[in-house]
């Protein structure tokens, strides 16, 4: 059975695609066939972090919502080729990406229209199927919508991403105590851009004991994913580096 993860933050500006398209990546490395939805449809951006153009996408998840076309016809392969170093898998797996349009229109027409969500599910049902997939991560729309409250619902494990902040402290408290109502079983949090200096397994207790959750990972406030500015998958472009390794514990504890 495929298991659905779902990739959520109370803000933005966690990381939250960056992470979700790193994580694919490394269980895609790992031989999985790795599916990734892009349901945050009002601002749209994983399909950056994956160099896929907008004019690449002959269907988008847009497209599925409105009748245009089955969901796994709006799949692309996007699997980073192997990084500087790395030597090819002996277990290839994929990384297939539905994207959300970023086109100015659909997303005027999702802000005017809305859209069914309940077709999401039979969404997901069929990527599953169609696709052959081990993994489906959903990056989510920050916050609470009705979007956000299905895909929880459905999902096998929730990854709440918050940064040390207190704003993203207590967003992330609302969202857990919606997650218990919903009976998500696997709830796990990672903190992100943790700044130099702060007691890193202070912080871990501090978040455990606030949410009754286990702090899956604490990466790093790291100059060189900024840099490089959502143009790749890090873990593909630099696989030796340190947040690299981060990540691939991560990824490690949601493969078992």
């Amino acid at each position: 059975m495929a298991k659905i993860v779902s990739v959520h933050s109370f803000r933005g500006g966690t990381g939250k695609s960056n992470t979700t398209a790193n994580l694919a990546t490394l269980i895609a490395r790992a031989g999985k066939r790795v599916g990734v939805i892009d349901t945050d449809i009002h601002s749209p951006g994983i399909h950056v972090v994956f160099g896929l153009r907008e004019e690449a996408m002959e269907f988008t998840l847009n497209d599925f919502l409105w009748g245009r076309c089955r969901i796994e016809q709006a799949a692309h392969d996007v699997t980073p080729p192997a990084g500087p170093g790395e030597g090819p898998s002996e277990a290839p797996g994929a990384v297939l990406l539905i994207p959300s349009s970023a086109r100015a229109g659909e997303i005027a027409r999702v802000l005017s229209e809305g859209y069914d969500v309940g077709l999401l599910t039979d969404g997901f049902r069929a990527l599953i199927r169609e696709l052959g997939l081990d993994y489906l991560f959903i990056d989510t729309h920050p916050g609470v919508n009705e979007e956000t409250l299905l895909s929880i619902a459905l999902s096998d494990t929730l990854l709440l991403i918050m940064r040390p902040d207190s704003q993203d402290f207590q967003g992330t408290a609302v969202t857990v105590e919606l997650a218990r109502r919903l009976e998500v079983d696997d709830l796990r949090v990672l903190v992100n851009k943790v700044p130099p200096g702060m007691d890193v397994e202070l912080l871990r207790g501090q978040v455990e004991a606030g949410f009754k959750a286990p702090v899956i990972g604490m990466l790093p406030l790291d100059h060189d994913i900024a840099r490089l500015g959502s143009a790749g998958v890090f873990a593909a472009r630099y696989p030796g580096h340190p947040l690299t390794q981060g990540l691939r514990q991560v990824a490690s504890r949601l493969l078992s």
